[in-house]
């Protein structure tokens, strides 16, 4: 009798809630259930996104926002599933809506990695994206196929839009901008390129987790002593000190280390016409941190073992230590390099990780 006691006072509190709390239960599976679409400015092309909560719906319980970006696997599911186990472990499903972006390829074999292949299954006007790591991938901001002007930081510019409707999510201070891996590279240069940054009216900031290469904004690069010789990788012997940073020693031979997106030259897409200089002022003014897993010094999950790639260090975790130098020590900026220790090149590992709970789930 005890349950029967207790459902009717439950109802009538119901009926009491504010608007919004019909939807107090986060949406918790990687299903269609969970998903809608995002487009710009409501034109073709569209882009699916899996979220916690409806983009659309009035929710006063929501008070942050997490944006995950999947890797090179198009994972947008799984990384929906992290996000979620995340949230739990930080006791934040109730007042923080996940969004995880889907930037599908359907373009069949990658360019640069020995037969994998992009074959997504893509729905009426998906968007539809270079999926290897040239210059024109989204991971960069470049364009969807089929002459499409729209670019994948297009799609971010217009999430963040929605989600700092206050008319949707009237409580909202924060978003977290979040990635791993392949979603790293996308988080560190759309946080420097970012056109809606300022324009929201909600704190943003950034969580680069295990990236493999990042844009440097001039020619130098780091040497051996810009970074600890245990992110060095097995085997590694470290060469006599030397300046942090340099002119890079082998520029002859690579010449392509400067392009975007290694570096600024040549830039497309979405960052075509913004310039060095004002790049410069945004990746330092605009809070960052880089995550890095103590154990992703191999040559595994995708490595970028290119020219351009390893005049940026030798593992990602060398990369990712070097670059927070030289942000801060170059740049001016206060941006966060966070060590996860007995991490390697996971995600799930990475976010759930009592290092990075704290940095996806702010206190407001």
């Amino acid at each position: 009798m005890r349950p029967s006691l207790f459902l009717p006072a439950a109802l009538l509190l119901a009926a009491f809630l504010p608007t919004g709390a019909a939807y107090a239960a986060p949406c918790s599976t990687a299903t269609p259930a969970c998903t809608e679409w995002v487009a710009v400015g409501g034109q073709a092309p569209r882009v699916l996104v899996y979220r916690s909560y409806p983009l659309q719906t009035k929710n006063e319980a929501i008070t942050r926002a997490l944006l995950v970006v999947h890797g090179g696997g198009r994972d947008a599911d799984s990384q929906f599933r992290v996000a979620l186990g995340a949230a739990y472990m930080a006791g934040a499903l109730d007042n923080t809506v996940l969004v995880s972006p889907r930037f599908a390829s359907n373009t069949g074999m990658r360019a640069n990695t020995g037969g994998s292949e992009c074959r997504d299954s893509l729905a009426t006007e998906e968007a539809n994206w270079v999926c290897d790591e040239r210059p024109i991938s989204w991971r960069f901001g470049g364009p969807a196929i089929g002459g499409a002007t729209v670019t994948s930081y297009d799609f971010a510019d217009e999430i963040l839009r929605k989600l700092a409707r206050k008319d949707v999510f009237p409580n909202l201070k924060t978003i977290v901008v979040a990635g791993h891996s392949g979603g790293g590279m996308f988080v560190s240069r759309y946080q420097m390129a970012s056109k809606v940054h300022d324009q929201l009216g909600v704190t943003i900031t950034y969580v680069s987790a295990n990236p493999t290469s990042i844009a440097y904004l001039d020619a130098i690069r780091p040497t051996a002593a810009a970074y600890p010789v245990n992110a060095a990788g097995p085997g590694y012997i470290l060469p006599p000190p030397a300046e942090a940073f340099t002119a890079f020693a082998d520029a002859g031979k690579c010449p392509a280390y400067h392009d975007w997106p290694y570096g600024s030259q040549k830039k497309t897409g979405y960052l075509a016409d913004l310039s060095d200089d004002q790049l410069k002022k945004q990746l330092a003014a605009r809070p960052m941190t880089y995550l890095l897993g103590d154990l992703d010094i191999l040559p595994l999950a995708g490595f970028d073992s290119s020219c351009p790639a390893m005049a940026q260090g030798p593992t990602r975790m060398a990369r990712g230590i070097a670059f927070g130098k030289y942000v801060r020590e170059r740049l001016g900026a206060q941006h966060k390099t966070v060590i996860v220790p007995l991490c390697g090149h996971n995600a799930r590992c990475m976010f759930t990780a009592d290092q990075a709970l704290a940095l996806i789930f702010p206190k407001e």
